[in-house]
Order: C-alpha cells, then structure tokens, then sequence
C-alpha cells in the first residue's frame, strides 16, 4: 500500500509542524510523568492511603479507555491541529484546579479534566506524527518523538520537585499548568500540514461512512490494544517508585525525582536507538526483543537492593516507552491516510486499558500485603503476557494481511 503524497514530501516541508508537534508533546509529559514525586505530598496533604494514590494515578488509564477512540474520531473530523490545541488547554485548566483544590474529592475531579485533555492530544500527536512525517522515517520520528517526551520528563520531575519544596506542590502543579499554556501557544502558530500531503491521494479516497467501518471492523486493529500490557509497568514504577522509595528504602522525595530522571535519560537514548533499528530491520523483531529484556527487569523490581532497584527501574520505564513508541509505528502503516486518527485511537485505548489497571492493582496489593512486592511481580506477570500477546498478533499479521506483511515489518 503507497502512500505518494506522502512519500514525495521533502524533509524541510514537515520538519516544523513535526517538531512543534514534538514540543506540544512535551509540554503535556512534563506533567503528565513529572508530577510523581508530588504524590507522597499530595498523599499526605489529602490524607489518602495507597489505593486512592492507585486511583489518583490510574484515572489516566479511565480517561484514556473513555477518551482514546473518540480523541481520534475528533482528529479524523475536525482535524488533528484544532483537537490537539484544545486538548492542550484542557490540560491546563485541570492543573490550574489541581493546584487550588482543598480536598481529595474536588483534586480527582480536577485530575480527570486534566487527564481527558491530555488523552485526546496523545491521540492527535500520535495522528500528527503519522500524518505527516513519510514511512521510511516514521519509527525514527515515533523514536525522536520518545525520546523528547523522555526529556520532557526528566525535566519536569526536578522542575516540580523544586518547585514544590520551595513552595509547596500546589505551586509545582501550577508551574506545570503554564508549561501547558505554552505547548498550546507554540503548536497553533507552528503546526500546518505541508500542502504535498494536506489531501489524501486519489487512491487513499473513501466514502466518509466506509472509513470509520473500516477502522472499527478490523481485527488485526483491536487485537493490538492487548500490547498495552507491554508498557503497565512503566506507568506503575512511574506513579509508584517515589512511594516504593520512601517505605522500602526510607529515602525522600529528590531522590525518587532523580531515580525517575535518569530512567527518562535512559529512555532518551533507547528510544532513539530503537527506532533506527526498526526503521532499517523488522519491527516485530524489534519489540519482541525489547520485551526479552523487559520481563527480568520488572522481576527485579521486587529487590531489597537499593543498586538494583536503580536499574531495574530505568529498565521497566524506558523500555516500556521505547515499546509503545513503536507498536503505534507499526499501527500507523495498518490503514494509512484518513484512517489513521481512529486506528490511532483504538490502539491507544489498550494504554488507557492497562495504565488503569497496572497503578490500581499495585496500590490495593500494596494495602493488602504491606509491601510492594506482590505489586512487582504482578507487573512482571504482565509484561510476560504481552510478549505472549506480541508474538500471536504477529504470526495472525503474517496469516491474515500477506500483502501488508512487508509495511508491517518495517522492510
């Protein structure tokens, strides 16, 4: 399947909107991810146990399950650009609630607004970066795209950690709000398709109520929201970890900040290394052997070992990410051109599925048994179950689209 529109757009062309795009992206994973080690304070400001903290966290995976499939019908109606701005702003006025709320009930609700803007612009940045950037640079641009989503966290979690000790993290949450205010700024006056790829090709055309059928009937498509299991660990060590630091190893909130940081500076560079070897060898191949190295490390998470818990750390969260950047640069190529906001969609729910599931799992389990360990190996259990996932979804590619088996594989 050709993409000439596409194909045919010089470098220049869609080197700015992408990297506005990019930025957007990373204004909305400094809060997104950085906010964690706010969470002990939040924790005990609120008077909340670990399974509220579980539900706290996890509201990003019940935003993403409600929001990710109509965040790319938006995109497929009105347009990645207008969606994505408005999802940015949305995001900043949940943080601005967040940071004026006086009690638990009123910071949920203000953290379900954030988390529904933060959703549908995920979809549109994911639909953007397909949209425009051509085949043979998409897993490059989807590693690129992790990797400065990796710094954007590794600058924020220092950013409102200092902040909130200074002053306090109701004021660390409202810095984040402005970053926010500034990603959507920055998008609207720099973001446009290049007019070479602004239409979709003749070949690319389909009756409007033919492509939603489409999108939704395909099974290859649905069968991948269960490799959201691949990344559930990265998004519980991420929300957990600063808890997991405090108990286990009775260390404080900077030092879970930096633990953090250099797990996203791991990710910086493995995302981008994963994405040129996609990009040049099979990109099944490529998530399955990120998913061989993932499964010791979420194991190793249950360690007493401050060292190895270091490491595993920066393992499970950088190669979760490396892992999810990638199944959407697979995803991209299933049905390219005006599919893409819903496929964009669909795949993003299994993130919203299982970033519900991994962080409010680890936090009952951690009410219930007193440690964390029973929360570690259920996350290791999981990343074992996607690998399983991962190699059936690709022997059912091969079987049922031989034709797509090429795009599929990156070659």
């Amino acid at each position: 399947m050709s993409e000439p529109n596409l194909a045919q757009a010089p470098v220049k062309h869609w080197i700015v909107p992408f990297t506005a795009t990019v930025f957007a992206m990373m204004t909305l994973q400094m809060s997104s991810l950085g906010f964690s080690p706010l969470l002990p304070d939040i924790q005990r400001d609120f008077g909340i146990n670990y399974s509220q903290v579980g539900l706290f966290s996890g509201v990003y995976g019940l935003a993403a399950i409600a929001f990710s499939i109509p965040g790319g019908v938006l995109a497929k109606r009105f347009g990645e650009r207008i969606v994505l701005w408005l999802g940015l702003l949305v995001v900043t006025l949940g943080l601005v609630l967040l940071s004026r709320s006086p009690n638990f009930a009123v910071a949920l609700s203000a953290r379900t607004i954030w988390i529904m803007g933060y959703r549908v612009a995920f979809v549109c940045v994911m639909t953007a970066i397909a949209r425009i950037v051509p085949p043979h640079h998409r897993s490059i641009a989807m590693g690129i795209l992790g990797a400065m989503s990796s710094l954007a966290s590794v600058i924020g979690a220092p950013f409102g950690t200092s902040i909130g000790v200074a002053f306090g993290w109701r004021n660390g949450i409202l810095a984040f709000a402005g970053m926010a205010l500034l990603g959507a700024i920055v998008f609207w006056i720099f973001y446009r398709v290049p007019e070479t790829i602004a239409q979709p090709s003749t070949k690319e055309r389909a009756p409007a109520h033919s492509i939603d059928a489409n999108a939704f009937s395909n099974p290859l498509v649905w069968s991948m929201v269960l490799l959201g299991l691949a990344n559930m660990g990265g998004f519980s060590a991420t929300f957990f970890v600063p808890s997991a630091v405090r108990t286990t190893f009775h260390l404080g909130p900077t030092v879970a900040a930096y633990l953090i940081s250099a797990s996203y500076v791991t990710a910086i560079f493995a995302n981008l290394l994963c994405g040129y070897l996609a990009d040049r060898l099979n990109r099944w191949g490529v998530v399955i052997a990120i998913m061989l190295l993932l499964i010791p490390a979420s194991f190793a998470m249950m360690t007493p070992n401050l060292f190895v818990f270091r490491i595993a750390t920066a393992v499970v969260i950088s190669l979760g990410l490396c892992v999810t950047n990638q199944i959407f640069a697979i995803a991209s190529e299933v049905m390219p051109g005006r599919e893409i906001g819903p496929v964009m969609g669909i795949v993003s729910l299994g993130g919203g599925i299982f970033g519900y599931v991994g962080p409010q799992t680890l936090g009952i389990l951690r009410d219930r048994t007193g440690s964390f360990t029973a929360g570690w190996c259920f996350v290791a259990i999981g990343a074992l179950i996607a690998l399983l996932v991962i190699l059936i979804l690709k022997r059912a590619a091969g079987k049922a689209q031989p034709s797509r088996m090429q795009i599929l594989s990156g070659a």
